[in-house]
């Protein structure tokens, strides 16, 4: 694609929006658009051809502390509005962010990549925890507590833990902020939160139907610009006394030393390495349609992808062989291309590592059974991959995958597969395929997971506590759970003579 059509392409892109107001380059705090006072500002790409989307301004250290001073100024009378006002003003966000549905989508899509009707799926997702959680704002009940001293009255409260750092990723740009955002509002908490710089423009657009919803001042900020900078305030500054973090396991291990010295509640949902199980007693076409939907959603770029596929020896090669049909039938597409399945990566690191891992399979004995390597729709495009033979010793199978290449193998027993299975750092999903109840049971059980999803691929919303155990994380997001993530307990006792 010639540079001159990447940029008119993208233009024309972008007059598709209804509201042109939706795009901001600026960050949100305190209630206003604000620019680096260096006017510093970095560079927002598609990834399907590289061209221009956005320069978006990247505010220091000291615009920093001031986002988390506007927090914490506003964070006493948010805290103290009844919370049937608080629930208005979050079903007023729910409402204009289904409304706008299009618009966010296509700049999701713009600036992420992934197939449109993925992005527009991922917006009904997000709204959704907003709504959810407009309801529960209202449910943060009182405890009472049977006295155990003579003339006592014990009580329980749930109060917000204060102003709240939040970090999004770049895959799911938009549900990653209301998961986390619409739990800590509804609590009674305000915000400081710093999207990826690779999808900013998801975030702000968000904060702009934040405004419209009524959020006041200094409720809801979005910070822009160098990761190590603002985050590193975030986890520094005393004030914000919680942060939650979505991204891989690696970072999230150095945002929890660096908010040690100021003992933050923690909430990280980390990498994931998910184990696909398919037993010989499970329907190919079935099998194949559950391993298609949880490997390739995303481009294969998701902490929920099935990055190991492990099916039973008499069922192997038919799995194998109708896998591989369905694999080589995948439409690889800029994202706006109305039939596109697969979208491009988000940069060139996760090229090169698809790749790296591909070639070390390759190496170690693996069979290469459809497409590999890039594709011709340009330089972040990489085709949709099937090894089979895999090695549990290969770096796919001990790494997590970022990318579009399915991995699988053998096994012959249930007790072989799960000791193969937990055989890992991580613990965030598992997926597996049988009919037979009792082996059901017995692998939701046997599975070191924290969550298990049995013959079916989504499982996620916003009623359901989602999270990991082991390296894939520290407490719940979404349900009733997630909110109470954003809350401290305070026991209080009256003497009653």
């Amino acid at each position: 694609m010639s540079a001159h059509f990447a940029r008119s392409h993208r233009h024309h892109a972008l007059d598709r929006l209804a509201d042109r107001r939706l795009l901001r380059e600026l960050a949100y705090v305190d209630g206003h658009w604000t620019a680096s006072e260096a006017a510093a500002s970095f560079e927002v790409t598609d990834p399907a051809s590289g061209a221009t989307v956005a320069w978006v301004a990247a505010l220091d250290a000291q615009q920093t502390t001031e986002a988390i001073s506007a927090a914490s100024r506003a964070f006493p009378a948010w805290r103290d509005m009844l919370p049937q006002e608080r629930s208005r003003i979050l079903r007023k966000w729910f409402e204009l962010i289904i409304a706008a549905k299009d618009d966010l989508a296509l700049l999701m899509t713009l600036e992420q990549g992934k197939p449109l009707r993925e992005s527009l799926g991922e917006i009904d997702y997000a709204a959704s925890f907003v709504e959810w959680y407009a309801e529960e704002a209202k449910r943060l009940n009182v405890e009472s507590v049977t006295s155990h001293l003579r003339g006592a009255e014990m009580v329980v409260r749930r109060e917000p833990v204060g102003v709240v750092g939040v970090v999004t990723p770049w895959n799911f740009p938009s549900a990653m902020l209301t998961r986390k955002a619409a739990a800590a509002l509804a609590a009674g908490c305000t915000i400081v939160a710093h999207p990826s710089s690779e999808t900013p423009l998801s975030a702000l657009a968000l904060a702009e139907l934040g405004e419209r919803a009524g959020l006041p001042a200094g409720v809801f900020n979005v910070v822009t610009g160098d990761a190590d900078t603002i985050v590193g305030r975030f986890c520094e500054d005393a004030r914000v006394r919680a942060m939650s973090f979505t991204g891989s396991t690696g970072i999230g291990r150095l945002i929890a030393g660096k908010c040690a010295a100021t003992m933050k509640r923690l909430v990280m949902e980390l990498g994931g390495h998910a184990p696909l199980i398919v037993f010989d007693d499970a329907d190919v076409e079935k099998a194949v349609q559950i391993a298609v939907d949880a490997k390739f959603a995303t481009s294969g770029q998701d902490c929920l992808a099935a990055n190991r596929i492990y099916v039973q020896q008499q069922l192997y090669d038919r799995f194998c062989a109708a896998f591989g049909r369905r694999i080589e039938a995948l439409e690889v597409a800029d994202g706006l291309t109305p039939d596109a399945d697969i979208g491009p990566l988000m940069h060139e690191h996760a090229i090169k590592k698809v790749e790296e891992q591909v070639k070390d399979a390759i190496g170690r004995g693996a069979r290469l059974l459809c497409s590999g390597g890039r594709h011709a729709a340009g330089p972040l495009f990489y085709r949709p991959t099937l090894l089979a033979d895999v090695p549990d010793d290969a770096l796919i199978m001990r790494e997590e995958t970022f990318g579009p290449v399915a991995a699988v193998t053998s096994f012959v027993t249930e007790e072989e597969v799960v000791a193969r299975a937990n055989a890992t750092e991580y613990g965030l999903v598992a997926y597996l395929v049988t009919e037979n109840g009792a082996r059901q049971r017995r692998m939701a059980r046997a599975l070191d997971y924290g969550m298990v999803a049995i013959n079916r691929v989504k499982i996620t919303g916003a009623p359901i506590p989602f999270g990991g155990v082991k390296q894939s994380g520290l407490g719940r997001e979404g349900s009733r759970h997630g909110l109470e993530a954003f809350t401290e307990l305070k026991y209080v006792c009256l003497d009653l003579a």
